[in-house]
Formats: structure tokens, sequence, C-alpha cells
């Protein structure tokens, strides 16, 4: 349901921001937008709170942004607390994020290894990256975890690629586990 919240708010947002040719504009005010709610959970608290009436709900919202917010934005907002969406709001502003992505080509890459790589490392996994998944851009993502001890596990998505060799382990492991009951069933 929460998906269907975030991709039914967020398309209609992206749509607004592609007929009025907004993108870019709309995309830095969501990025902003969104830094405001994080850095402020009290607004969240507020806005969320079932005691405080619906019409103040609006205008705290409308004060808060006026000046700060397109008119757009301002009535996009208005529009998801009015139909009581605002618990979803950080869905439905990363939907539209992920869509504008989409549509600009800009790939987004969450990699995983065991150490650090250095540039030129980084530098050769954008590059693999943006040939073969057919993006212009790449924004990427770093994390360490050792305890893959080798390889690298790469998701762009809801795709996943794994080389890690502590997956590799866990596959041959679980392999031989099939084998051993295998041979105790005959």
């Amino acid at each position: 349901m929460a998906k269907l919240i975030s991709k039914t708010y967020g398309d209609a947002l992206l749509s607004v921001a592609v007929e009025e040719d907004k993108i870019d504009s709309f995309a830095e005010e969501i990025a902003a937008l969104e830094n405001v709610l994080q850095d402020n959970p009290d607004f969240d608290r507020l806005i969320n709170n079932p005691r405080v009436a619906m019409e103040d709900k609006v205008k705290v919202v409308e004060n808060v942004f006026k000046g700060h917010l397109s008119d757009e934005i301002i009535g996009f907002m208005t529009m998801i607390v009015s139909k009581g969406r605002f618990t979803q709001i950080h869905e439905i502003l990363q939907y539209f994020t992920d869509k504008v992505k989409e549509l600009k080509g800009i790939g987004v890459a969450y990699v995983t290894t065991p150490k650090e790589l250095t540039e030129s490392q980084k530098k050769d996994v954008v590059n693999k990256l943006t040939d073969t998944a057919g993006f212009k851009t790449m924004e990427m993502h770093y994390e360490v975890k050792p305890e893959l001890i080798g390889g690298m596990q790469i998701r762009i998505g809801d795709r996943v690629v794994d080389s890690s060799v502590s997956t590799k382990i866990t596959k041959m492991q679980q392999g031989l586990m099939k084998i051993q009951l295998a041979d105790n069933q005959n």
C-alpha cells in the first residue's frame, strides 16, 4: 500500500514538473525539503498528530514554507497533508527523486567491498557500470564490510550482483549440505 501511495503522489508531482518544464527546480526544492524534514522531526510529529485539526496542519505547512518553496510544491504538500498521507512523505519524496534520476539517466549504485577502494578502482567501477547498465552518469555510494572477505556486492535498484567471497563460501556450504542430505537419504 505504501508503495502505491508513493507512486501515485510521486508520479503526480513528476507529471506537473514535466508539464511545466520544472524538473530541475522541483528536484532541488524536494531535496531541500527532505533535508528540512529530516532536521526537524518535531514537524513530522506535529503534522501527523491526530489531535491537531486538518485546517491547522495545512496552515502550518503554508506558513512554514511560504517564500521558501514554490507555490506548486507548497500546494503539493498541503494536498498530502489534507489527504492524510503525510506519514508517507519521505517515501513520496524519495520516489519522485528516484524518477527524476531515472529520467535524467542517472544510475544510483551501492557498492560494498571488504576494504576501501582506491580512486582508480572507484573510477573503474563507475566506468564499468556506466557501460553495462546504460546510464549516462552514476551516483555512487560506497560501504566497507570486512566480513565479505573479498570481491564486492553492487546494488542498482532491485538488481544485485554479488561476487563476494563470503557469498561464494555460503553457497558452497549449502551445496555440501544438499550432498550430505542426499547421501544420508540413500
